[in-house]
């Protein structure tokens, strides 16, 4: 798939998201890059034969206090990581459509302060809905 479509799916992605919750995003660049480097797979501590799909890093919405943003702050950074997310919807037989919505959700629930088991778990109950 190319990079721009694959961008275009982002944004479809992005425009998934409930606007009641969009509109409360602040300061957080979304990135698109082939694969997690070294330094982030250190980082998360990813064993060889893992990866991450997307990856969220900056200071979460619940936590920003009310000095946030006074001088220069530099946004928060959401990562989506294209070809890790090709392959995990190849190997999973699901669309990508799906596969960027949900890593997207699953990234900016980070940046709204849930921790990673809180976010799976919410996932779940989504799924069976």
């Amino acid at each position: 798939m190319s990079r721009d479509t694959f961008e275009k799916l982002v944004e479809e992605g992005f425009l998934l998201i409930p606007e009641k919750f969009r509109e409360r995003i602040r300061n957080v660049a979304l990135l698109i890059e082939d694969e997690p480097s070294e330094e982030v797979r250190r980082q998360e501590s990813l064993a060889e034969d893992e990866t991450l799909l997307g990856l969220y890093q900056g200071i979460p919405a619940t936590a920003r206090g009310d000095s946030y943003g006074i001088g220069e702050t530099l946004p928060d950074t959401i990562t989506l990581f294209r070809l890790s997310i090709e392959e995990a919807a190849r190997e999973d037989g699901e669309d990508i459509r799906k596969v960027i919505a949900e890593t997207t959700w699953h990234e900016y629930a980070h940046y709204f302060g849930m921790d990673e088991d809180e976010v799976r778990f919410r996932e779940e109950k989504r799924t069976r809905s």
